[in-house]
């Protein structure tokens, strides 16, 4: 069976390099699945999976999200309401969240609760680590804890960059940890949900792994 995978554009970052990485996924893991770009709920309706990803301010890209017609009621339909496989990505994960607190205050789906916070790294010696947290680091994780991480090992690096963190409500929620002065959250999950905290189309065969999971993850 053909999978059809929706990645939902609300107007910030560089999709096509999200596509490229899922096709890429796809076929080294003789995957079948055609991704697309879409902006309409009509759209969302046929898809198999659905990809929220997100660069940028939270504000912003909730902005972007709500402008589309009928796409936030579409998105609850299908994934809250059918259970269709989502995966947030980046900012994409954060909109997941109960609300936002970049450049104000900015209500998120609601999906996993928990805030979206600004990070106060410190280095052992108190000082502050630079922001964002920009770069290559490593995962830390409980093996065979969730099918998103299969075949990822713990210290797998992925590549990472935000100044603002997700603060889960339920600890449950939190499956993967980065450090940045402190454990800040990497991957979240619940039910039919994950989200990444990092740029995963950007984190080399560990990023196309997870996304080799996702393609394949029946929740």
């Amino acid at each position: 069976m053909v999978q059809r995978v929706a990645v939902v554009d609300p107007g910030s970052g560089n999709l096509a390099s999200v596509v490229r990485a899922f096709e890429k996924a796809a076929e080294d893991h003789e995957i079948e699945a055609v991704i697309r770009v879409v902006t309409s709920a009509a759209d969302l309706r046929e898809a198999d999976r659905i990809v929220l990803p997100g660069q940028g301010a939270f504000a912003a890209c909730r902005r972007g999200l709500d402008a589309l017609p009928g796409v936030v009621e579409a998105l609850e339909d299908r994934v809250r309401g059918m259970g269709v496989p989502f995966l947030g990505i980046c900012v994409g994960m954060q909109l997941m969240a109960t609300k936002g607190l970049e450049h104000g205050e900015t209500p998120g789906l609601g999906w996993i609760q928990g805030i979206v916070a600004p990070m106060d790294p410190r280095g052992a010696d108190g000082a502050p680590l630079p922001l964002p947290q920009m770069g290559w680091n490593a995962l830390s994780f409980e093996e065979g804890y969730h099918p998103v991480l299969d075949g990822v090992k713990p210290g797998d690096q992925v590549y990472f960059v935000h100044s603002y963190a997700y603060e889960v409500e339920d600890a449950e929620d939190c499956i993967a940890t980065t450090d940045y002065g402190g454990p800040v959250t990497a991957i979240i999950a619940r039910g039919n949900l994950a989200g990444l905290q990092f740029h995963v189309e950007k984190s080399g065969p560990v990023g196309l792994r997870m996304l080799a999971n996702f393609l394949r993850w029946e929740p």
